[in-house]
Parts: structure tokens; C-alpha cells; sequence
């Protein structure tokens, strides 16, 4: 692609506002039977089958794969390549399956598969229930067993039902799916095709909302003009409608459309290809031929094949990370997870700044159900707690330390800052509350006033140390000491220079070249390009000390947050490398302290003080328990980062084609740097983000509001 043709990053412009979303009403099942007695779901609300009395499974072979020619297509990715198909109506998932099914066969008879992705972004308004869907996909794993490893995962992954993006990873396959809840039209809205260094685009449409009698707004205009800014020549669409309002929506949005034969007792179906005006053009003159199956066939291959080309010119192949703090390694980890060579480096090791307390806790900050879908730690700590368990997979099969501990959090404080009947609408696998007696029982306090707290089932503790041996340990990772002085961003690549203290003391220049920079450098970012935002610093204090047999048996049973945190932890192997933490070891650790403006990183004794002053204020019978001389304790500290409207930055820098950020995660890095190492991941490689277009302009380093003459 020439130079020119790459779209500079700008100050974004304010995406159109969504009304905020409604919370979401699951799917009402009900039952009926098919052909051969089998039961089949029926949806409550619209009267229509999820899929069809004669074969489900195969409805969705011969409709969506079939005629999308995907088979034919996917097996013709190039490396790196990622194709990207968008569903209307998850329902029971069988479509995805179906589709996993045939992507793991593909990858298995193509090698040249290894490092091409592919990309589901699937919508709903109602989805089912996990328990109903559990019940559903059982019987199709009884009368289709070679997808029941699929189902498994799939039931494993599934996420709570709230509004908005819910990003699942099957990395051993290198499947994404994304599952967006809420209104199908605001969904599509929601994805950015602005942002990316090369514009994302829909590769195939499965349209497959219940039929447009039962459920008119699936086949509304607004849709339809999403698929047409989403779609581009070559994008093709399926579906088993032929109603008239289909066909010509499907033509006003610039698709010819071919009418085959329809699934089991179904007379037609629809598949359709966007064509280029003069196509649309001969099309409609009536120039097309009879043989004009094949004409559509020829047309998706050859602008695939076309798609292949673009992708190879300018994909990078080699990005250097400068920084190895949890943002750098997430940023590394998801960039080597497509395909990349990444070399990491930092003036020091890996986790040796804030990102390297001896346990980091992963739980919401919890906001009002009706924001969710904004609110970045949110949907941030919904991705992450699927990614931590994904990586306790890998830590198990190499007999290392878990990375994530899932131990449930009881949160103290919400009541302070929006009420328990603000979050009664979360479902309760997230959040619940809790009577005083069996928040008792569970935390093991005694005398706190403990009713209708709240309880976070999947939030748990983070080893740093153990996500920093599985990263490092990732075969297109490696990592460089080196103290950055320099950036050099030329048309064909990104140089980058600096000091490495070598085995004799000895300071040494050394020059790296890549296709791309990321900087994760927090606030040392803008010492190394002055377009990243100059941002605030904020110190902080973490205290942990090895409680007595008797202090553990009265300490908390879990961790807790208050207008600090606690929590009990034992040492697990690699924890030694950085702190003083032996393995086996009962630990308590409390934090954190804040500091304004304060890049000093030696320990204060006066703020372990601090840190057990704030415990005790806030739950008063631990002060018996807790040791009373802090100068003991062990502490470690670190210095935040935080922009002035608190939002990360994520993006390309103004005027740059090479160069990126990922910085300023502030104290919530472990919760929110996976999906924001996603996002970046997905602008630089020209994929669509798990984020929405509203988010991506308020997360970019170029929002003008960072930038304001004082």
C-alpha cells in the first residue's frame, strides 16, 4: 500500500452517543419437537426456532458456511491474515460451532494456517441463559459428538449477560469471538472502522435473526446501513429469508443477490456479494448471463485473493515494546499471539517498577448497570478474568506457579459509592450481596456491620512473577535490557537506540530496528516522544508481613476492599525473585498508600503506618490482630500513572504511521492493560477492537482535551 494511502491518526472526532442501554432481558425458551423427535428451543418472545426442525447443525453447513464459500476462502488466508465475519443473532451459538469446527479442520490441513486468524462478531439482544444454553448445546453434543470439546469451551467461556462487548479468546485456534449484548443496531454502530492504521471491513454476513414476520427490527434500514459502512467489494452475505424486505435491503445496500435453494423444507435462501457500482450497474441492466452463480462465485475469490495482497504489504512483522511493566508484556503477549516478533526492553527487569508487587487484586470497581457499557474497568475485569484462567492452563501444563488465584472478593465500600440498588440488576455469577451472617462466614470477620456488602465470585489475587515466566517463555518474545535514548521513525521502519550495562559494568550503545514501536514506558512515556501526554504521578505503598499461626486464624479469609485492601496470599515459586517472599509462606498484604507527585520509589516506614491506620479505620477488630510495629513489615513501592481525565491512553500518535501507545493505566493495570493490549493489537493489524468507537475516542493519546494550550 503506498505511504499516502495510510490514514494518519488525528484528534478524534465525537462519535454519535448511544442511548444508554437497556439492562439485558435473557431469552424465554420454550420447546418443541423436530422431524426425528428431537427437542427443539423456541424463542418466548418472537415464537420463532432457533434453528430448523429438520437439522439444526446442518441448516447452518449449507446456509452460512456453504454459500459463504468459507471452506474455499479460508483455506486461501495468507499468513497473519485475519478474516472477519459478523452474525446477526447468536442464538444457541450452533452457527459458531459449526464454524469452529470447520477452522480447526482447515488449520489442520493447511500448515500455512498457523499464524491466520479468524474474527466472529456476533450480536444479540436476548441471549440464553448459560443454564438454558448448557441444556441446549447437551443434546447437540449427544447427536453431534465432534463438538463437544467445542461446547465445553464454549459453556467454560461464556460470559455474564451485560450490555456491551464480551471478548472470548480460544488461542489454541486462533479464534476470536466477539459477543456484542444489546440492540443489534447500536451494536454495529458501536464498531470503529476509523481508528485501525488500515480500515477493518466485514469479509462475510451471517444474517441470522428470527425471521422478519416475528422480529421486525433485525431487518430494519438502521442495520442495514451498518452492513453497507461495514462491508466493502467482496463482502459477501447469507441467510435462509427470501422475504421481499430482505432482498431489497440487501440491493439498496449495494449487494447482488442470488437466489439457490433453501435448507430442508425451505424452497429458497439468499447469498449475496457487494459489488463495485459498475458491477451493480450491469447487474441491474440485466447483463448478467445465465451462468451467473459462477460470475458470483469468481467475484468472492477474486477479491479475496486481492485481500490477501493488501494484507501481506503492510503487515509489520517485528514491534519492539519499550517497557516491561504489566501494560509492555500484555501489549507483547497479545502482538506474539498474532503472529509478531516482539523484542521487549526497559532500562531494568521485567516487572521491576509498579507493575511488581507480590500480588495484585483483580476485582471491579463497581458502577451502576446502565454505564457498564463505558465504563472501561468494567469491561476490562470481564475480559481479564477469562484471559487470567487462560493462562492458569498454561501454567498447569508446564507445573508453574497459577497465575491467578480465583478467590472471590468481598467488596465493603459500594455501599459507599452507588448503593446496593443500583447493582441488583448484575447478574450473580458477577456480583451478589450478601446477609451479615454469611458474609461472616465467608470473610471471617466477627464484629463488622457486614449486611448487604458485596461479594465478586470470580475476582481473585494476580502473581506477577508468574505472569511474567509464562509471557517471557512465549517463543516470538524476547527480552533486552536497554535504557532508550532515542526513536527514529523513518518511511520504511522505527529505529531505536540506547544504553545496555553489558557483564563488565560497561555502558554500550545498541540500535534495534523494527516495523513498529509500542510505548509502555508510563510516565516516562512522554521523555520519549513529547506527543504522549506529560502525565501525573502518583507514589504508592504496598505492605505485606508473615502472620503468626494464631494472627492467620483471625485474619480475613479473602481479600477485602475497603478505601484500601487486604488479603492473605502464600508464596509460590518465583515470588523470591523480586521481593523477599519465601515459597509456602503465609503472607497478609495491605495497601495501598497515594502520594501525589512523587517519583521516590525507597520504603517509607511511616507508610506501612499509614497503610494499617486506613485498615483499622475501616474495620476496627482487626487492630487486636495486626502486628503493632509496622517497621517490620515488608514493603514495596511503585509510582502510578494517570492522565488528568483518569483514562489510559491507547492508539497511534498524531502524524505517526509507526509509532504507538499504551500508557497511563494508572492502579487498574491488571484489570484493564488485556483488553486494552487487545485493542492496540487490533488498530495496528487493521482489525476491529472489542472497544466501542466512543471509548476508542476517549482512550486515544491525540484527545484534545489532554492537549489544551493552559
Amino acid at each position: 500500500m503506498p505511504a499516502s494511502s495510510i490514514r494518519q491518526p488525528r484528534t478524534p472526532k465525537k462519535p454519535k452517543k448511544i442511548k444508554p442501554p437497556d439492562v439485558i432481558i435473557p431469552a424465554n425458551i420454550d420447546w418443541q419437537t423436530d422431524d426425528t423427535g428431537n427437542r427443539v428451543p423456541v424463542s418466548g418472545e418472537f415464537g420463532d426456532v432457533y434453528f430448523s426442525h429438520a437439522d439444526g447443525l446442518a441448516e447452518s453447513r449449507y446456509v452460512f458456511l456453504q454459500h459463504n464459500q468459507l471452506s474455499e476462502r479460508l483455506a486461501n488466508l495468507v499468513p497473519q491474515q485475519c478474516f472477519t465475519i459478523a452474525e446477526l443473532g447468536f442464538g444457541t451459538g450452533l452457527n459458531l460451532l459449526a464454524l469452529w469446527q470447520l477452522w480447526r479442520q482447515l488449520r489442520a490441513t493447511y500448515p500455512e494456517l498457523v499464524t491466520s486468524r479468524l474474527h466472529l462478531i456476533t450480536t444479540e439482544k436476548h441471549p440464553i441463559a448459560l443454564n438454558d444454553l448448557t441444556q441446549i448445546l447437551a443434546l447437540w453434543g449427544q447427536r453431534a459428538p465432534e463438538l463437544a470439546d467445542l461446547i465445553e469451551q464454549l459453556l467454560a467461556a461464556y460470559p455474564p449477560l451485560i450490555t456491551g462487548c464480551h471478548r472470548l479468546n480460544f488461542n489454541d485456534d486462533n479464534l476470536t469471538v466477539d459477543i456484542w449484548l444489546g440492540d443489534a443496531a447500536d451494536s454495529l454502530a458501536s464498531l470503529d472502522s476509523e481508528t485501525a492504521l488500515k480500515r477493518p471491513y466485514i469479509d462475510a454476513w451471517f444474517l441470522d435473526g428470527f425471521a422478519p414476520a416475528c422480529n421486525e427490527s433485525l431487518w430494519a434500514e438502521s442495520i442495514f446501513a451498518q452492513i453497507q459502512r461495514l462491508s466493502r467489494v467482496g463482502t459477501t452475505a447469507a441467510t435462509y429469508s427470501c422475504a421481499g424486505i430482505v432482498k431489497r435491503a440487501l440491493q439498496d445496500s449495494g449487494f447482488e443477490i442470488n437466489k439457490v435453494k433453501g435448507f430442508g423444507r425451505k424452497r429458497e435462501m439468499l447469498a449475496a456479494v457487494m459489488l463495485d457500482e459498475t458491477s451493480l450497474k450491469e447487474a441491474a441492466l440485466g447483463k448478467a448471463t445465465s451462468d451467473s452463480n459462477t460470475k458470483y462465485s469468481s467475484r468472492i475469490t477474486t477479491d479475496n485473493n486481492a485481500n490477501n495482497l493488501f494484507i501481506t504489504t503492510d503487515t509489520p512483522r517485528h514491534t519492539i515494546v519499550i517497557g516491561a511493566g504489566v501494560s509492555g508484556l500484555l501489549s507483547a503477549w497479545t502482538l506474539a499471539n498474532r503472529g509478531l516478533q516482539v523484542t521487549i526492553v526497559d532500562k531494568a527487569a521485567p516487572l521491576a517498577g509498579a507493575s511488581g508487587n507480590p500480588r495484585a487484586l483483580l476485582a471491579p470497581n463497581m458502577t451502576p448497570i446502565h454505564h457498564v457499557y463505558e465504563h472501561l474497568h468494567t469491561i476490562g475485569y470481564l475480559y481479564s478474568s477469562r484471559f487470567y484462567r487462560y493462562l492458569n492452563t498454561l501454567a498447569a501444563s508446564n507445573n508453574s506457579a497459577p497465575v491467578f488465584e480465583p478467590t472471590g472478593t468481598l467488596d465493603l465500600l459500594v455501599k459507599t459509592n452507588i448503593g446496593t440498588q443500583q447493582i441488583a440488576d448484575y447478574p450473580n455469577e458477577m456480583a451478589t450481596t450478601l446477609s451479615a451472617e454469611q458474609a461472616s462466614d465467608m470473610s471471617g470477620l466477627k464484629t463488622q456491620q457486614l449486611a448487604d456488602h458485596l461479594h465478586l465470585p470470580q475476582s481473585g489475587l494476580i502473581n506477577p512473577q508468574a505472569l511474567k515466566k509464562i509471557i517471557l517463555a512465549h517463543p516470538l518474545i524476547t527480552f533486552q535490557q536497554l535504557q532508550v535514548t532515542k526513536i527514529n521513525e523513518t518511511e520504511t521502519n522505527v529505529c531505536i537506540s540506547g544504553l545496555h550495562n553489558d557483564s563488565h559494568e560497561r555502558d554500550c550503545l545498541i540500535t534495534i530496528e523494527a516495523d513498529s514501536v509500542v510505548i509502555c514506558a508510563a510516565y516516562e512515556s512522554h521523555g520519549l516522544d513529547s506527543r504522549i501526554v506529560d502525565c501525573s504521578t502518583i507514589r504508592g505503598q504496598l505492605s505485606w508481613f508473615t502472620p503468626t499461626a494464631e494472627q492467620s486464624a483471625k485474619l480475613p479469609k479473602l481479600p477485602l476492599k475497603y478505601s484500601g485492601y487486604c488479603a492473605p496470599f502464600i508464596g509460590q515459586t518465583g515470588d523470591g525473585d523480586i521481593n523477599n517472599i519465601e515459597e509456602g509462606q503465609q503472607q497478609f498484604l495491605v495497601g495501598a498508600s497515594f502520594v501525589d507527585a512523587d517519583k521516590d520509589i525507597s520504603i517509607r516506614s511511616d507508610e506501612n503506618q499509614q497503610n494499617r491506620d486506613k485498615l483499622i479505620a475501616d474495620i476496627p477488630e482487626l487492630d487486636s490482630i495486626l502486628p503493632t510495629d509496622t517497621s517490620l513489615w515488608q514493603a514495596r513501592a511503585g509510582i502510578r500513572t494517570q492522565t488528568l481525565d483518569y483514562h489510559p491512553l491507547i492508539g497511534r500518535l498524531a502524524g505517526s504511521k509507526r509509532l504507538w501507545t499504551l500508557s497511563a493505566v494508572g492502579a487498574k493495570g491488571y484489570a484493564i492493560a488485556p483488553i486494552c493490549a487487545e485493542t492496540i493489537a487490533d488498530m495496528m493489524l487493521g482489525c476491529f477492537t472489542p472497544l466501542s468507537a466512543i471509548m476508542l475516542a476517549r482512550l486515544s493519546p491525540n484527545r484534545a482535551r489532554l492537549h489544551k494550550s493552559p
